[in-house]
């Protein structure tokens, strides 16, 4: 079969991601929306984009808000009748939305991963350093209304001024983990 992402089919190119290969099991039976808390927010309900990823809309699918909405509660896998786990579904989307340069253009999540992942990826995460890139590249107005939030988590100890580093054996421990998730078709 071709792998070019144009002639595969988007229901055969999700179905080959770890974790989806149940997809096609889907009987539309709507469990998955009516178990979700922010199906209302999204373009498409989770039971939708299966029936669009079924008649290959591929740009549809793929740009649509719907993903970056969910919640990560598992209300939908734990109670869908067939095993197709829609959670697992919406970050294989969000990871091929990613892939395809269609990622809603409305939505801060991707920012905010891009910038996790960049920070994963040199082995820190400092807190105050991420969020205040975040607010920059996002919208530097929503950083004012945070302030408050932010010297409250900094006087509880909850937020730090300092950088949380790796070992070295933990950056190599990290390092191996995104080899791995690239090797089976993650994003790094």
């Amino acid at each position: 079969m071709d792998k070019n992402p144009k002639t595969v089919k988007l229901i055969d190119e999700i179905a080959a991601i770890p974790g989806c290969e149940v997809v096609r099991q889907c009987i539309q039976c709507g469990t998955c929306t009516a178990s979700c808390p922010n199906a209302d927010r999204m373009e498409h309900t989770p039971a939708q984009l299966i029936a669009m990823a079924r008649a290959d809309m591929r740009k549809e699918v793929l740009s649509s808000n719907a993903m970056w909405y969910c919640l990560s509660c598992y209300m939908c896998t734990v109670r869908c009748p067939r095993g197709v786990q829609p959670t697992g579904l919406m970050h294989a989307l969000e990871e091929l939305s990613i892939r395809n340069d269609l990622v809603h253009t409305h939505l801060l999540t991707p920012t905010m991963y891009r910038l996790f992942n960049h920070y994963c990826s040199i082995g820190s995460l400092p807190e105050l350093q991420f969020m205040t890139r975040f607010y920059l590249s996002t919208n530097p107005f929503n950083a004012w209304r945070m302030i408050p939030v932010a010297f409250n988590l900094l006087k509880r100890g909850r937020l730090s001024f300092k950088t949380r580093k790796l070992s070295p054996a933990g950056r190599k421990q990290l390092q191996d983990i995104l080899n791995k998730a690239e090797s089976i078709g993650g994003v790094a």
